[in-house]
């Protein structure tokens, strides 16, 4: 389906052109024409389906094409700064032809930017995309007036609320009109969207675009370790020189710190990200990553929605996320567009249970080689008899404990 089936504005058709966007996806079939016609939307997808522009476009052309105002007519929220960005980008793109204002809202700038910010809101910028907190350090100062929203946009809304961001989400809303469109994403629809959905749209039109399972593109292997053969596993994956950009996800800040520091002393090209770098120095990071003048990214989940990069060839995720949805997406970043791409997860005997409840999502046993000659053996593969996370780091630790003590025994 062309997008030129939609009905855009022909201002709208010139930035989308300059964009290079061809084809409509699925996402972008469904939900463009509800938004044209003024419904309420819940949307399903995930990461990676075009789903920001499934919202963009029909809003965008909606505003041009509306008597001039001198409010805020759009917010977008999301949850981190890196996806308000990237959305940011893609609104500057689309409306490149189009009259129409925009502006990124999110926290980690200088004062001179918050002061732009400041300006910018007062004046009635015509879309904002925001980061929760930083709206609300806003709105309780007084001068940003949501009452005359025309569009409310809830985006990657699971994962705002794992981050806990109900409360401020309710609070940037109990400042909005009721009159206005409301739309809301989510990779899955747990009871808690449901139910965020009842409280926030009304009469919503429900689009789900198919299972939050990984494209058949990415080649996905489990390397079964000990927690000590991971470091070694990481220098042999990245050894391959076909693998030209590489993303590492590690769990906690201080452990990619750790791994970060292990590559830098064997002299490769390597950076971090994770919540201690200043927004500036994220964007240099990624920028650099984007443009391939570093090979390795080492990050923690903080990237794992929401970023905009192409051709990474390997993603690995040193430790097994927390939920199987998180795979999904980590592992989403490569095989975009119509690459080919690799992931590769280390699973240690206390992570075993985890990964089983991912192969439960996909359908399917992901290829567990063996182990590199010199490695030595690695644990048997027995998710059934590892030991269950108790809830809580204490609880964790202990168990861990038990376990290596239980290795050393063998």
């Amino acid at each position: 389906m062309k997008f030129s089936s939609f009905g855009l504005d022909n201002r709208l058709m010139d930035g989308i052109e300059a964009m290079q966007f061809k084809t409509a996806t699925p996402v972008q079939q469904e939900v463009i024409p509800q938004i044209m016609k003024g419904h309420d939307v819940i949307g399903c997808a995930q990461t990676g389906t075009g789903k920001t522009a499934a919202f963009l476009l029909p809003i965008i052309h909606r505003i041009i094409n509306s008597p001039e105002r001198d409010h805020i007519r759009a917010l977008i929220i999301v949850p981190t700064r890196e996806l308000a960005v990237q959305i940011a980008q893609q609104m500057e793109g689309f409306g490149y032809f189009a009259p129409v204002s925009s502006l990124a809202v999110y926290g980690g700038g200088t004062g001179a930017v918050y002061s732009n910010e400041k300006r910018a809101l007062i004046s009635g910028v015509d879309m904002v995309v925001c980061t929760p907190g930083r709206m609300i350090s806003h709105l309780n100062l007084g001068y940003v007036d949501l009452s005359k929203l025309d569009f409310l946009v809830l985006d990657e809304a699971d994962r705002m609320l794992d981050m806990g961001f109900h409360d401020d989400i309710m609070k940037i809303i109990s400042f909005i009109n009721k009159n206005r469109q409301s739309l809301l994403f989510s990779a899955t629809m747990p009871p808690r969207i449901r139910e965020l959905s009842r409280r926030i749209l009304v009469n919503p039109k429900e689009i789900n675009i198919g299972l939050a399972t990984p494209p058949e593109k990415i080649r996905q292997e489990a390397y079964v370790v000990y927690e000590e053969q991971k470091t070694p596993m990481i220098s042999y994956l990245i050894s391959d020189q076909a693998m030209k950009s590489i993303l590492i996800f590690g769990d906690t800040k201080v452990g990619v710190k750790q791994l970060s520091r292990h590559l830098k002393k064997q002299k490769l090209s390597v950076e971090e990200i994770h919540s201690d770098l200043e927004q500036h120095e994220r964007e240099t990071v990624m920028n650099q990553f984007k443009s391939r003048q570093v090979r390795i990214l080492v990050a923690t989940d903080i990237i794992s929605r929401g970023i905009d990069v192409e051709d990474i060839d390997m993603v690995i995720n040193y430790n097994v996320p927390h939920d199987a949805e998180d795979y999904v997406h980590r592992i989403g970043r490569t095989a975009r567009a119509e690459t080919q791409g690799r992931a590769c997860t280390l699973i240690s005997p206390l992570e075993q249970r985890k990964f089983a409840a991912i192969e439960k999502l996909l359908g399917k046993s992901v290829v567990k080689p063996r182990l590199p000659e010199g490695m030595g053996d690695g644990p048997a593969y027995e998710p059934e008899k590892a030991p269950a996370y108790s809830g809580g780091k204490k609880g964790f630790v202990r168990k861990g404990r038990q376990q290596r003590k239980n290795f050393r025994m063998r």
